[in-house]
């Protein structure tokens, strides 16, 4: 179900468009590839590109990670620059590769941002941290549960204890957590 109607006459501005993808290599390891663009629907001033159409992105930025499965270690980080609002931007995408070391998990953020936190990084290749760390969970949740051919129908019951309470579904007392556990338990051998 889409929100409700808006409430008063508008005018688009601004687009923000992010698409993540995630991959099993052949190597056993995963990759996310996260891209984001920003479009404005009018044309805007801008002295290092010499202005910015209506419709040409401001941003246009990618990251590539691989990780091992089983740690979520990463263990190659790329970033590209395609479009950006200043000359000097691309010149933070190679620091990308400090994630190097890092495992997704608690404190993943944090983590990531004491390697390309400030003037050390982009705002906006940081940004995409989250959503592909949240990626990189529903790609190994799918190389560990469906295989590596991705094969329907053979989840493993139960779940993860990391995800416990991260969320109104995953409360530890709650009715999913509840059925989770009961199907874990009947799948279990005797």
């Amino acid at each position: 179900m889409p929100l409700s109607a808006a409430t008063a006459p508008r005018r688009l501005l601004h687009t923000r468009e992010v698409t993540l993808q995630g991959y099993l290599r052949e190597d056993g390891l995963i990759e996310v590839e996260a891209r984001m663009t920003d479009v404005k629907s009018y044309s805007m001033a801008n002295i290092d590109r010499a202005g910015i159409p209506a419709g040409v992105p401001l941003h246009d930025m990618w990251i590539r990670m691989t990780l091992t499965v089983e740690e979520m270690e990463i263990i190659a980080c790329e970033a590209a620059m395609d479009s950006t609002p200043y000359n000097i931007c691309p010149q933070t995408a190679p620091n990308m590769a400090r994630l190097v070391g890092l495992k997704i998990g608690k404190g993943f953020l944090r983590a990531a941002a004491q390697r390309v936190g400030g003037v050390e990084g982009c705002t906006h290749l940081r940004e995409l941290l989250q959503p592909v760390a949240t990626t990189a969970y529903q790609t190994r949740y799918s190389v560990l549960n469906h295989g590596p051919d991705g094969g329907e129908g053979k989840d493993k019951p139960g779940l993860a204890p990391a995800l416990l309470n991260t969320c109104h579904s995953y409360n530890e007392t709650g009715p999913v957590v509840a059925r989770l556990r009961a199907e874990a338990e009947l799948s279990a051998p005797n």
